[in-house]
């Protein structure tokens, strides 16, 4: 009976070192995963990343007189407003700090899931003074 499940075991793959037979067993190959990044690209955090690149490219191409804007179309609703900074709460979570035209400060927060917004140039807030750039860095580390 033995030898019956040795063979079977052995046609099938089955390690018959862990059985108490003393046949050679095949081991499975040794993989490095070292340069591999294991990032969820589903993570607010990674949406984040994207999201900073590209404001930081449509911030490129803006002259003197205007400065990052982002549009909102909700409910019938249209909000615009300068961005003055983003931040993310994994797993789902986008937000928004900015002011309006006039002044006042405002925040929206968003699950990654319903972003959807429209940046624009808008006129710089201070007329007299030189564009607010906001200038996104991405640390590594975040």
């Amino acid at each position: 009976m033995r030898k019956d499940a040795f063979e079977s075991s052995k046609s099938i793959g089955f390690s018959t070192r862990a059985a108490g037979f003393s046949k050679n067993v095949i081991e499975p190959p040794k993989l490095n995963f070292s340069d591999v990044a294991l990032t969820n690209p589903n993570l607010a955090s990674e949406f984040y990343k994207r999201l900073i690149e590209m404001i930081n490219d449509f911030e490129g191409d803006l002259d003197e007189e205007h400065e990052v804007g982002i549009r909102l179309v909700a409910f019938g609703q249209t909000l615009q407003f300068h961005i003055e900074s983003i931040g993310y709460c994994n797993p789902s979570l986008i937000t928004f700090q900015g002011r309006l035209q006039n002044g006042a400060r405002v925040e929206l927060i968003q699950h990654v899931s319903q972003i959807n917004f429209l940046l624009m140039a808008l006129p710089k807030m201070d007329e007299s003074g030189p564009p607010r750039r906001i200038g996104f860095n991405l640390d590594e580390n975040e």
